[in-house]
């Protein structure tokens, strides 16, 4: 039995899977029981790993660390890459408020931490106070920043690290706290806050539109379909047309006359001025295709020499006589135009001559299979950017060591740029949602797990202490005044959706594992685009202020 002892001795690789297997399929049942209506979900491995530390369970720190980071840039990589579309667009719609309220949320933070230094005078001292206020908002790039300032400092305190894990735990069940006082107080309803951040998340007046209009303006007697577009000034589709009852596919250059009939597609904010210039909608027409002269199919772009080129440059209407009439991205349908940029996982809507389609097919690959291939070079080489920007300094006057964005902010920034700009570097970015969801959820129970393997050995005997209740109790006040303040200002003064005050808290608390427990309860993106809004800012402050107190105040 001796290699049995050898396979599970400590240390080894054996070993570190079993402890990591069994705290986080342990962590990720127990966090599905609800007790009133609520779980903690994967956020459960934390506290799993908490009490496996706490019995003695123990892995090589090298080994621990690597997993933690790891699992910490899977997890926000995929994210990035999930928000990277909307991400830009979301500053149009409240993103810099929301930048705003991350701001104030982070000053409070900082505000209580000075406030408990004054008023526990003597008993804590800032260094420890930086640690505690690093782990009641989980940030551990900030904990970095603060002490490396003391070593620069030549401080020869307490290691401020075991007021970070002693804070942790409660950094994440405070929020929690939080988030459910908010829903409680307010009444919040989650179905009608699903309902509501859909209607908000669509842009109706983008929507495609259809409509069916008899060409009435003699202006455009003999005049083609191209120079009809002109005249109008806005963009649509003419997906068929009715002449004599023949129906027609028809082509930039096909003549136009009174009396046909148009299958019109366009944005609904331009449907009016559409039909104003053209003639008369008509509502009780029947478009009834002949199958042998005209099918509609909808085609998926899986050939990767697509990627990055606009619906114009491929000329399907001159080159295969259809019509792309619109195109569905991220379940998001949008009004075909030649200027469009095209991506892997697109879907067209193509209408044309059943042969015209099948040729249009092996064009674009509607290979449905290949969407499931990951693009696995394509992650690692953004993983690989992304922490070859978190490693780039940032100098401020007054500092005496410069600021990074670490091995979390440089990921997610990477990943939101390819998300959306991808494309123009040739990347291809698509990953099915269960890949993406695989890759967030491997990630972040890697991460939980090492912090709660790496706090559970110390954790208990510090807390029991009389100096570690008082850490637990400031670590307390410093997570949920913030979080409470701005949470109840976000509602009540900005009428913000309640997943994204969700998402904002999480982001503004640069704290994955509720983000992960926030993803749970709203069942859509709105946590994450608000979390990827403000995480940026939010973490680049964290991480100034954690240094600029430390300099302050010894």
């Amino acid at each position: 039995m001796d290699f049995i002892a050898d396979f599970f001795g400590d240390g080894s690789i054996g070993y570190t899977l079993v402890l990591y297997s069994f705290i986080i399929a342990t962590g990720v049942l127990l966090g599905k029981i609800k007790v009133g209506g609520i779980s903690l979900g994967v956020t459960f491995v934390l506290f799993v790993g908490i009490a496996v530390g706490h019995f003695g369970g123990n892995v090589n720190p090298v080994v621990l660390n690597f997993l933690k980071e790891f699992g910490l840039i899977l997890f926000i990589y995929s994210i990035g890459l999930q928000v990277g579309p909307s991400f830009f667009s979301s500053f149009k719609k409240g993103g810099m408020w929301l930048n705003f309220l991350a701001l104030c949320l982070v000053l409070l933070g900082v505000g209580t931490t000075i406030a408990a230094f004054y008023i526990w005078n003597g008993r804590l001292e800032m260094p420890m106070l930086v640690g505690i206020m690093s782990g009641a908002v989980t940030n551990t790039p900030g904990l970095g920043a603060a002490q490396e300032a003391l070593r620069t400092s030549g401080y020869a305190g307490s290691n401020i690290g075991l007021g970070y894990a002693v804070a942790y735990p409660m950094g994440v069940l405070g929020v929690i706290l939080t988030l459910l006082l908010l829903r409680w107080i307010m009444r919040v309803k989650l179905d009608d806050e699903r309902k509501e951040y859909e209607e908000r998340s669509v842009d109706h007046s983008e929507e495609p539109h259809k409509l069916t209009i008899e060409v009435a303006n003699r202006a455009l007697e003999g005049k083609t379909i191209l120079q009809c577009k002109r005249l109008v000034g806005r963009n649509f589709v003419i997906s068929r047309m009715s002449r004599r009852d023949d129906y027609i596919v028809p082509r930039a250059d096909t003549i136009l006359h009174n009396g046909d009939k148009l299958l019109v597609v366009c944005a609904d904010a331009d449907a009016e001025a559409i039909k104003i210039f053209i003639g008369e909608e008509i509502h009780d027409f029947q478009w009834q295709d002949d199958e042998s002269k005209m099918v509609s199919r909808r085609i998926v772009i899986t050939q990767n020499n697509i990627n990055g080129r606009t619906l114009g440059s491929l000329h399907l209407g001159s080159a295969y006589g259809v019509n792309v009439t619109r195109i569905n991205r991220s379940s998001i349908d949008i009004v075909a135009s030649p200027n469009l940029v095209l991506q892997v996982g697109d879907r067209l809507t193509v209408i044309g001559p059943k042969h015209a389609i099948k040729s249009v097919e092996a064009k674009l690959g509607n290979t449905l299979r290949r969407l499931n291939e990951p693009h696995m070079a394509s992650i690692f080489f953004g993983i690989l950017a992304g922490i070859i920007v978190g490693t780039i300094p940032i100098y401020f006057p007054g500092m005496p060591m410069p600021a990074k964005l670490g091995l979390a902010g440089g990921p997610l920034i990477v990943a939101i740029l390819i998300g959306r700009f991808g494309y123009k570097v040739k990347l291809i970015t698509y990953t099915t949602q269960s890949a993406n969801l695989m890759l967030r959820e491997m990630g972040i129970c890697l991460f939980l797990a090492s912090v709660g393997l790496s706090a559970g050995g110390e954790f208990v005997e510090t807390v029991v202490s009389p100096n570690g209740l008082l850490w637990v109790l400031v670590g307390c006040l410093i997570t949920m005044i913030p979080t409470l303040v701005i949470a109840f200002v976000a509602r009540i003064a900005f009428k913000l959706n309640y997943f994204t005050i969700m998402g904002l808290i999480a982001g503004s608390c640069t704290n994955p594992p509720i983000l992960a427990y926030s993803s749970n309860v709203a069942d859509n993106n709105a946590p994450a685009v608000a979390y990827s809004t403000v995480y940026p800012l939010s973490m680049f402050l964290r991480i100034i202020v954690a240094q600029v107190l430390i300099l302050a105040f010894i």
